[in-house]
């Protein structure tokens, strides 16, 4: 069975285009979506369970099916490994052919040549920052939340009148929190199990 996929990013846009085509291919059931791409898809997902072994999904463009070339690879090597087939009419791309098959291997292997080089570029970024002295990962310091929390303990703490435990309810949270944020902040507490920055 030849089943085709239409979308649109918006509901102003319209399908005709792409319903014409797909049913000059010979599309006997066409899934038509108004979703963007970065969205969730619920007919194409609810699609991709109906099909089955000797099935061909067709669509108009590539772009109509995935977000990137990564997407692609995945749900086309997915078509692949159920033996169903798949068409992209604008690309010339027909995986029931040894030339669209390996016009897909070609895609395949720029998706995995792309990966390689972000792993690669990464991996040289975080070498050559800690040739710099820099750390990767989470930076120190405290999230905006936890600094006006730390504001607010230092302000407390200095006016005398509670005590670190008092102060750590008001906060919402424990004694020992109360004192990293009073460290963080360089105030002196004289607890010995914290260390000033």
């Amino acid at each position: 069975m030849k089943v085709g996929y239409a979308r649109v990013s918006t509901q102003d846009q319209q399908l005709h285009l792409q319903v014409d085509a797909l049913q000059a291919a010979g599309c006997t059931d066409i899934i038509q979506e108004k979703a963007s791409s970065s969205k969730d898809r619920p007919l194409l997902l609810l699609l991709l369970t109906r099909l089955r072994t000797g099935d061909t999904l067709v669509v108009w463009k590539l772009d109509r099916l995935g977000r990137s070339l990564k997407d692609l690879v995945m749900l086309v090597t997915g078509f692949q490994e159920k033996g169903i087939h798949f068409v992209s009419l604008h690309d010339h791309l027909d995986t029931t052919t040894a030339q669209g098959r390996l016009m897909f291997n070609l895609f395949a292997s720029l998706a995995e040549f792309e990966r390689d080089i972000i792993r690669e570029r990464t991996k040289a970024g975080l070498t050559a920052a800690r040739a710099r002295g820099r750390q990767g990962g989470r930076p120190k310091g405290l999230s905006k939340e936890a600094l006006s929390k730390a504001q607010a303990a230092k302000t407390l703490y200095l006016q005398q009148d509670k005590t670190v435990a008092e102060i750590g309810q008001l906060l919402g949270v424990g004694r020992a929190t109360i004192y990293r944020y009073l460290a963080h902040l360089g105030v002196p507490t004289g607890n010995p199990g914290v260390q000033q920055p």
